[in-house]
């Protein structure tokens, strides 16, 4: 693929990705893929409300004519896409459908197949740990995946390009091998396997010189072995080489030049007489020289060399050579010489015997090793409540190391190559005396080395109960249970962390918010670190109680009460209560209608917030008092020549009201003092229909919109008020 196709497909998939982001935001209908091949594709969608089928569309991007198109009933919510062009980029359309046809919400996104299934070559083996593989390579791969597979075990490793080789396999073991080729895509499907068997392991030789002239050189048998091949010559390369080829397991050379660097390499073959892994060693050939030596170290740092007494000897001459080069000798008559040794060191021993007629054959050169040196200031961090790790620098001579963590609950112990060891599923507050052995296998462990004690970080507490003792202060308890510690107590919810700390089992939580879900653990600590949290338990305040509470009255007998949310709270039960009755309403809004209101009573206010588990706050407010009654009996009366007067029956004595006559001529309002049931409205036009209302007058002066309103006509005499005549009750008043 060309530089400007690539960046026009990742533009388009740019675009489309954020088409996807739009399309599932505004319409919470989305889509994903949880799997790719060459020439599939697996996704889902999520079901989407009033659509009764799905319809799924791929286009090929930049490949003409390539398109799917598929139909799925509502309960199919994924589905695989076969039968696609390998390294090709998809666009994929989901689309949500209603009976009628209409597409009710879509959502798109792009995605590469995979790379077309690669094809093996060859596959072979050179070395008993390994298979290298040679194929074609596939258009559109960046990397391929080879496995080696045996029964259960499978070993995979990731390549640009071939051959590749897997390695960290076992000798003479048949694998069955497969490739898949990659991209940005997926993995394409294993291709057809081959079974190749690694080459067979080499021989482990044991090499010793039983006489001056002969090196005898024996072996273990080797895993599928028939037969093997010995070779050996001079090390400096003079004369011509032996080889042996042989079915046993062990082979003398004779006839060899005495006092002689001989290299030996050995190697088998398997029932197809195919090499396998060769090994080498250096063996020299025992001159006549002093025998039996020995070394020890009689004392730290002190190394003794001994050896028989050889016959016309008159004085020895001792070489120590250690490993980093230096050497020392001993001249002596005797048969042993001290010399001062260090802690891993290898030292090189070689014994000459000397007379008048000069020095001796070299004999055997003997080497001691010294036990390997303790690693000093060694580091113990903690890393968990249970895991210790432990770090040191490497020390001269030690080819392993022991670490070894004792208390009086047992003992943990690990051995590695490495200067770092991880000492895991230690107890918990508990004090451990940790030492670091080193170890080499020609000397063993060196059992002087120093101690440090590290102590673990606390158990982790279990949250046993969780009290409420207020409205917004909660009591955990937990049990207890490390030796000296500090518990630390966290509520984490939505609006953030509330803490509070204690030495014993339990601790208050306070001022935390109403209406608000938290997650509670605890955790413990000491001066040797943190303990991991306990399990979470969960926490539910009550939710919080309205702000805001509004009461209006609606009619004479019905009132309309109205709140702010309150935080939490799904169901609101709300109650007005006198000594005449209450009314009550519970509901899922903010509002509600309380009917039977008895006009002109005081009410006590409340209200129960619930939350959608059942718990309840409950909430008080300032009383409510209810409107004075409307009065009955309105009638209007003649009252002079251009007067009217306005009569009723007051509901109380002390109540003020307020009539108003509205008509096509104009509108009249009066307001007679507290206590009187009538009042006068004088030069009011004849010859029109008036709307007569009559309320009780409220502490702002406002009037009342729910009193009955009554319909009257007042006639002319000449031009002075006729008869007044009435006509009933608006129908304003069922309103």
């Amino acid at each position: 693929m060309r530089g400007s196709e690539r960046a026009s497909l990742e533009l388009i998939g740019l675009l489309l990705h954020s088409l996807e982001v739009v399309f599932s935001a505004n319409t919470g209908f989305s889509m994903s893929i949880y799997d790719v091949t060459s020439r599939s594709i697996y996704l889902r969608w999520s079901k989407f409300s009033g659509a009764s089928s799905y319809r799924v569309t791929a286009t090929a991007v930049n490949t003409v004519g390539h398109s799917l198109l598929a139909h799925f009933s509502d309960v199919t919510l994924k589905s695989t896409l076969t039968s696609l062009i390998p390294n090709t980029v998809y666009a994929i359309q989901a689309e949500a459908i209603d009976k009628n046809g209409i597409i009710l919400a879509e959502t798109q996104t792009m995605q590469s197949t995979a790379p077309d299934i690669p094809v093996i070559d060859q596959a072979y083996s050179k070395l008993s740990n390994s298979i290298t593989v040679e194929w074609r390579a596939v258009p559109g791969a960046t990397s391929y995946l080879l496995s080696a597979q045996d029964g259960d075990s499978c070993i995979e490793t990731v390549v640009t390009k071939s051959p590749g080789t897997v390695m960290g396999l076992e000798p003479a073991t048949c694998y069955r091998i497969t490739i898949r080729s990659v991209n940005a895509g997926g993995k394409s499907r294993p291709s057809p396997s081959r079974k190749t068997t690694t080459v067979l392991s080499a021989p482990i030789l044991s090499v010793s010189s039983p006489s001056y002239d002969s090196i005898a050189v024996s072996w273990k048998a080797v895993y599928m072995a028939v037969g093997f091949s010995v070779s050996l010559m001079r090390s400096d390369g003079l004369g011509r080489m032996l080889k042996q080829n042989t079915t046993n397991t062990s082979f003398i050379f004779s006839n060899l030049d005495p006092g002689t660097l001989y290299t030996i390499k050995a190697y088998a073959w398997n029932a197809n007489g195919l090499p396998g892994d060769d090994f080498t060693y250096n063996q020299r050939t025992i001159p006549c020289a002093p025998g039996n030596i020995s070394t020890e170290e009689d004392e730290h740092g002190n190394l003794l060399v001994s050896w028989s007494r050889v016959n016309f000897g008159h004085y020895y001459v001792v070489f120590v050579k250690s490993d980093d080069g230096l050497e020392v000798y001993c001249n002596t008559s005797h048969t042993q010489c001290h010399f001062q040794s260090d802690c891993g060191f290898t030292y090189f021993i070689s014994v000459f015997a000397y007379n008048k007629a000069g020095q001796s054959p070299l004999g055997d050169v003997f080497n001691y090793t010294t036990a390997p040196c303790c690693p000093s200031n060694f580091r113990a961090v903690l890393v968990s409540s249970d895991t210790v790790e432990v770090s040191w620098s490497p020390v001269r001579g030690a080819e392993m190391y022991e670490t070894k963590a004792a208390s009086w609950r047992g003992t943990v112990l690990c051995n590695d190559t490495a200067t770092a060891c991880t000492l895991s599923a230690l107890r918990c507050d508990t004090r451990y005396n940790v030492t670091v052995y080193s170890f080499s296998e020609a000397r063993g462990s060196n059992t002087s080395c120093a101690s440090k004690y590290v102590a673990t970080a606390p158990c982790s507490p279990e949250i046993k109960n969780i009290s409420k003792e207020a409205l917004s202060v909660i009591s955990v308890h937990w049990q207890s249970n490390n030796e000296e510690a500090t518990y630390i107590v966290t509520a984490r919810g939505e609006t953030g962390l509330w803490h509070c700390t204690s030495s014993g089992n339990s601790c208050t939580l306070i001022n935390l918010p109403c209406g608000s879900a938290f997650s509670v653990s605890v955790i413990a600590r000491s001066p040797a670190g943190q303990s991991l949290p306990s399990y979470s338990v969960p926490l539910e305040t009550a939710p919080c109680c309205p702000n805001d509470l509004t009461l209006t009255q609606v009619t004479q007998s019905v009132t309309n009460i109205s709140w702010s949310i309150g935080m939490g709270a799904q169901t609101y039960a709300t109650t007005l209560e006198s000594p005449k009755g209450q009314a009550k309403c519970r509901t899922l809004k903010n509002y509600c209608l309380l009917g039977c209101i008895t006009c002109g009573t005081n009410y006590t206010v409340s209200l129960k917030a619930i939350s959608e588990t059942g718990l309840t706050s409950y909430c008080t407010y300032q009383g409510y008092s209810s409107s004075a009654c409307c009065p009955s009996g309105v009638k209007l009366y003649r009252l002079g020549n251009n007067g009217i007067r306005v009569y009723w029956r007051a509901s109380e004595e002390t109540i003020s009201y307020i009539t108003d006559l509205c008509g096509s001529k104009g509108n009249f309002t009066c307001t007679p003092s507290s206590g009187v049931s009538y009042c006068d409205i004088t030069e009011i036009p004849c010859g029109d229909v008036y709307t007569v209302v009559v309320s009780p007058a409220t502490d702002k002066r406002l009037k009342l919109t729910f009193c009955p309103k009554k319909i009257y006509s007042v006639t002319c005499s000449g031009s002075s008020v006729g008869m007044v005549i009435y006509r009933g009750k608006s129908s304003a008043e069922h309103v």
